[in-house]
């Protein structure tokens, strides 16, 4: 049986929940207190059986309320437990490799994960994508520089986007 913790942030941006597993790692993060937003998005084998409110998820809570409040870069240590094939798997470890303030198109994006004809793939990467802001998708626009989609909106996209440019 494996026990996983929630919490909620209220942030600029709006409420930011984060489903955390025992040892710290995020499983499932996103703009909103509705968790039964987030559970889906776990993959089944990493799915807890249980998920208790905490106040506080220590490291992941602080690094929240860090980067929203300027510290763009403490999301970069928090560990993330995602799960699914080889192309996704490395995509999103491309995505942590996005520097704040210097998003990327979805072009360059499937240049930066290796397989520059799969822009549809990459897209689907930040589509796929359980751990927002710890796995900054909101990092990759379209070329021109429309926004493209967000799973959170496109309101808190603007938003972030302008915080990193800052």
């Amino acid at each position: 049986m494996s026990v996983a913790h929630t919490s909620t942030v209220d942030t600029p941006a709006g409420p930011f929940t984060a489903i955390v597993a025992q040892d710290g790692a995020v499983l499932a993060s996103g703009w909103t207190a509705d968790i039964a937003l987030l559970t889906p998005q776990i993959h089944a084998t990493l799915a807890p059986s249980e998920i208790t409110p905490k106040r506080d998820l220590g490291d992941v809570t602080k690094a929240v309320i860090a980067y929203h409040e300027g510290d763009l870069d403490v999301i970069d240590s928090i560990e993330v437990r995602q799960k699914s094939g080889p192309f996704l798997q490395h995509a999103w470890d491309v995505l942590r490799t996005v520097r704040a303030g210097a998003p990327v198109t979805y072009t360059e994006y499937a240049e930066l994960s290796g397989r520059p004809a799969a822009v549809r793939a990459a897209a689907s990467a930040c589509a796929r994508n359980s751990a927002a802001l710890f796995v900054p998708c909101h990092r990759v626009i379209r070329i021109g520089g429309d926004l493209g989609g967000f799973r959170w909106g496109l309101a808190v996209k603007r938003w972030l986007l302008a915080h990193e440019e800052a």
